[in-house]
């Protein structure tokens, strides 16, 4: 033990503005009320120390720091008092100080050793930054004042956490400084200043505010008796995991900078220099391995790869192995017959590695990524630091887990920011694309474009059911319905004109028999136009006024403003029926086709899009490129094409069932295009959807488009019938197959045997299209 006089602070100016005396008496009072309440052996222990100190006249002196070595045995009975009796003294560290603490008296051997070596090299981490030792230890004074004279605790505890760079290892250690203030008395000089919690409770725990509480309570007015104990713990382990798991919740460091902030928390858990750290998280693309990341430059693995060129495949067949077969691996010395056996090595000892071990991490039992570690040094016990990293792998796990999921996000960002909503048949696809632009993000390219996703080489087809004179019926629901607006204006105004004598009111009936003419014929949008400026400016005003003035006449005034509501009224009965017709019958086929379509991608991934018009039109992509895990063949073609041409008969007998349940009689046709020849597709960023590439390929989709209305050759009939199927084609080649496939569904009784073979009119830049038509027997049940 120890008795040179330690200053703790390195403020030489620091003057302690409270009156201080370092006593035992505080102690001795604490001696006398254990012996009161101890009922085991250690009070006898205590009454042979009370017996010292009461014999001794120190007890009632002001002691002197620098006089320590005289009251020896007195410290030392302190000492044995205070701590376990187990404890080693040369590796506890624990200390006396003055009441304020200033001036270490009395040390262990650890202690003292600890501080004469390190205090230099010592800085605090928990203290307010800007804050001086003088301003510390006046806050330490404030806080034990308010404890114990008013109650107040503050927030802040007597400990501070200490660091240093430990000059062996060139690694730093951390500790935790506690100040044990139980064998402090305060006195009070005079009358005691009252002050309420709330005056002083914005400066208890902020050092600007130390002279705010100075003019509430002058230290002048107190005195500090007896002494403080110190202790110091070691506590570099715990300080360390603390960092890991702080980057983890907080997340203010790039994902790089974070990585390497917990690679050097993983050193200071090992306590060895010559050891190092990499860590890899397992990010994939369509399930395959991909390391051209920042997350991944951690990695030692990678970074040796990278520099002495390992090949490519080679790299990702290793990983994918280690991936499916997982397990610890530890290469204390790389030797030429273990790079032998393990290739991938050999990058590693071409880098100057030693010793290197490699660990899978797992996250909820799925494997995150690996954890490296490594050393220019042979390693020779890392089983004991296996020991001290294991409590730091479910935080290992987390951050690489972390990864995963960030970058899934990013991908799922660029996609969705480039692109749109996909289906998985061609996910894979973008989600390639996507990583490309971001790995030459990652590159620092500035004003990169995004690649074009094209398919080359599918099998594009076509079909559109379409609802039969959509546009007609349309039309002649707006008829019934102006022609029903018409009439109530008409009897509205009659019935005013029983009551009020004005001649505008004959003018107006007569404008609208008139309307009620030319509405019963054919109407343009111009006469629709003038109708709603009629009504607008003439009718409604008129009425508005006779509903206001002449309250008699409201309740057949407001008939016809009722009529007015899109929602209820009379006048947009018949549109509003139409409407609710046409949607039931687009919903039950788009939801016939969203559960169809499934069955479709169980035979071969394909791309399958719809679009809304009056009806529904769909195309679907089928071929090698779509699918490249998968071997393509033309039979694949064939199945989805006698799939095709089988969902329109059901569809066809879908809307028909639906006649009961609609209140405006409508019909669907049912028309398919026939492609031979493969086309490209790609996306189209700006309208977010596919479309054909090349001029040839174009004159697939214009085709497309011009089809619906086509009329049989040499007629005025429209190739599309309700109850039938069209199929248009050009070659007899097409028409041979399909005619397979009709045979077989008017085997089953699904299509009727009154197959028709027709000749198209020519349409703009189209010649030579021609058509299979056959009717669907509505008789069976679906």
């Amino acid at each position: 033990m120890h008795t040179e006089v330690l200053n703790i602070g390195k403020d030489e100016c620091f003057l302690c503005q409270v009156d201080t005396c370092l006593s035992f008496n505080p102690f001795v009072e604490h001696l006398q009320e254990r012996i009161k309440n101890e009922k085991t052996l250690k009070s006898e222990f205590y009454k042979y120390v009370l017996n010292k100190f009461e014999q001794d006249t120190c007890i009632d002196l002001a002691i002197c720091p620098e006089n320590a070595e005289s009251y020896r045995e007195m410290l030392e009975l302190i000492y044995s008092i205070l701590t376990p009796p187990i404890l080693n003294e040369k590796e506890f560290f624990w200390a006396l100080s003055t009441p304020v603490p200033e001036k270490i008296f009395f040390s262990t051997d650890a202690f003292f050793d600890f501080h004469s070596s390190h205090h230099s090299g010592l800085y605090a981490l928990n203290i307010t930054k800007g804050e001086l030792f003088s301003q510390r230890q006046k806050r330490f004074i404030y806080n034990l004042i308010l404890e114990r004279i008013y109650g107040f605790s503050a927030v802040s505890k007597n400990e501070l956490l200490f660091a240093y760079i430990d000059p062996e290892t060139h690694l730093s250690r951390y500790y935790n400084i506690q100040t044990n203030t139980q064998f402090i008395n305060i006195k009070v000089k005079g009358e005691l200043p009252q002050i309420s919690f709330d005056a002083i409770e914005p400066y208890i725990n902020d050092y600007e505010g130390i002279e705010k509480l100075e003019e509430l309570l002058p230290l002048s007015n107190f005195r500090f008796e007896g002494f403080s104990v110190i202790t110091l713990t070691d506590i570099t382990l715990q300080h360390a995991l603390d960092n890991i798991r702080n980057e983890l919740v907080n997340h203010t460091n790039k994902e790089t900078d974070q990585y390497k902030l917990i690679i050097d928390s993983l050193q200071v858990l090992s306590e060895n220099p010559a050891i190092e750290f990499g860590l890899l998280p397992f990010l994939t693309i369509n399930n395959k391995l991909i390391f051209d990341t920042d997350e991944c430059s951690q990695s030692v693995l990678i970074t040796s790869a990278k520099e002495f060129s390992l090949a490519e495949e080679t790299f990702y067949a290793i990983t994918e192995d280690y991936k499916q077969n997982p397990k610890p691996a530890f290469f204390r010395s790389l030797t030429d017959e273990k790079v032998l056996k393990h290739p991938f090595l050999n990058v590693l000892k071409q880098s100057g590695i030693k010793s290197y071990g490699i660990f899978p991490v797992y996250y909820n039992k799925k494997m995150a990524g690996i954890m490296e570690v490594y050393s220019y040094e042979e390693i020779v016990m890392y089983e004991k630091l296996l020991s001290k990293l294991q409590i730091a792998i479910p935080l290992i796990a987390q951050l690489l887990q972390n990864s995963i999921d960030q970058f899934a996000a990013r991908v799922e960002t660029v996609i969705k920011d480039k692109f749109t909503s996909l289906q998985p048949s061609v996910q894979w696809k973008f989600n390639e694309v996507a990583w490309n632009y971001i790995r030459k993000g990652n590159r620092k390219k500035r004003n990169q474009e995004i690649e074009t996703v094209v398919f080359t080489n599918v099998y594009p087809l076509f079909g559109a059911i379409d609802i039969r004179n959509s546009t007609v019926e349309r039309n002649t629901a707006l008829q019934q319905d102006l022609q029903s607006l018409l009439t109530i204006i008409t009897e509205t105004l009659a019935i005013l004109k029983e009551h009020i004598h004005l001649a505008l009111i004959d003018k107006l009936i007569y404008k609208c028999e008139e309307w009620l003419e030319k509405v019963s014929g054919f109407i343009t949008t111009n006469d629709e136009l003038m109708l709603d400026s009629f009504l607008h400016d003439e009718v409604n005003p008129f009425l508005n006024h006779f509903r206001q003035n002449y309250p008699a006449e409201k309740v057949i005034i407001d008939r016809y403003f009722d009529a007015l509501d899109e929602t209820t009224g009379l006048s947009f009965t018949n549109r509003r029926n139409l409407e609710v017709s046409m949607q039931l019958i687009n919903t039950s086929i788009n939801h016939y086709l969203e559960q169809a379509q499934e069955e479709v991608q169980e035979s071969f991934p394909c791309y399958f899009e719809k679009f809304r018009t009056d009806g529904v039109e769909y195309d679907i992509y089928i071929g090698q490129s779509i699918a490249p895990d998968k071997a393509f063949d033309t039979l694949y073609l064939k199945n989805i094409r006698l799939w095709q041409l089988k969902s329109m008969t059901e569809i066809g007998r879908l809307t028909h069932s639906l006649a009961d349940q609609i209140s405006r009689p409508l019909e669907t046709t049912q028309l398919i295009f026939i492609h031979s020849n493969s086309i490209d597709i790609s996306f189209r960023n700006d309208e977010r959807r596919f479309d054909v590439e090349g001029a040839y390929n174009i004159r697939y989709e214009v085709v497309k488009k011009r089809i619906d209305k086509v009329l049989i050759a040499g007629t005025v009939e429209r190739l599309t019938q309700p109850g039938k199927i069209a199929m248009v084609y050009f070659n007899q080649a097409e028409a041979l197959e399909y005619q397979e496939y009709i045979k077989y569904l008017q085997e089953e009784n699904i299509l009727l045997e009154d197959l028709e073979y027709l000749e198209l009119e020519e349409l703009q830049g189209v010649t030579g299209l021609k058509a299979l038509r056959v009717g669907v027997n509505y008789e069976i049940a679906l």
